[in-house]
């Protein structure tokens, strides 16, 4: 089996959820390999709460990965960041697939890469993540969407699953439901099935 890549894209006050919630699924997958990364020169970040990580360099990773975009506090200001969305476009255009956890849509979306792309986001801010850019077809009864090579879920813990997903649709769903084992977690594998919309 070949080695995909999952990079895994940290800012400051980033949701931590939204990073660590998906990297155990991963973590616990054989044949993928994660790697925390920023576009920041300083390579010190630090979550919303305080959690302080040194991580990789973009210059790092295999761009020709997966995509991971958390959302988090910071989100609402890298949405006019033009050099940040610039860079995150880039990197979403060479991906092999882009997955977004909560408020991460709003930074992909905000790119234009999801221009006429069906997704979702946090419901709590989702009235914000759709003003951000109405040309996404936004979904708001999902846990997590799937367009194409393009992959988005709902708030904070709806990453999990759509990381579980994820690994059901380019493995098998025994490989996803013996990591949902591995970690205790009861998965939702009804995308529709979202109590928080």
């Amino acid at each position: 089996m070949l080695t995909i890549d999952i990079n895994i894209l940290l800012f400051n006050n980033f949701e931590p959820l939204d990073v660590f919630g998906p990297m155990e699924v991963f973590l616990h997958a054989h044949g993928f390999r994660v790697t925390l990364f920023t576009l920041d020169e300083s390579q010190k970040i630090k979550s919303y709460n305080q959690i302080h990580l040194d991580v990789k360099s973009v210059s790092d990773i295999n761009k020709k990965g997966v995509l991971l975009i958390p959302g988090g506090p910071a989100t609402r200001t890298l949405v006019t960041d033009t050099d940040f969305l610039k860079n995150l476009e880039s990197l979403a255009v060479e991906a092999t697939y882009c997955l977004t956890v909560c408020t991460g849509s709003a930074l992909l979306a905000a790119t234009h890469f999801m221009n006429h792309k069906k997704a979702t986001s946090n419901k709590l801010a989702f009235n914000w993540v759709k003003s951000i850019n109405t040309q996404v077809n936004w979904i708001k009864n999902a846990r997590w969407i799937i367009d194409d090579h393009l992959y988005s879920s709902s708030g904070v813990s709806a990453g999990i699953d759509m990381s579980l997903a994820f690994l059901s649709n380019i493995v098998n769903e025994d490989f996803a439901d013996n990591i949902a084992k591995q970690i205790e977690y009861i998965r939702v594998k009804n995308n529709d099935n979202d109590s928080f919309a």
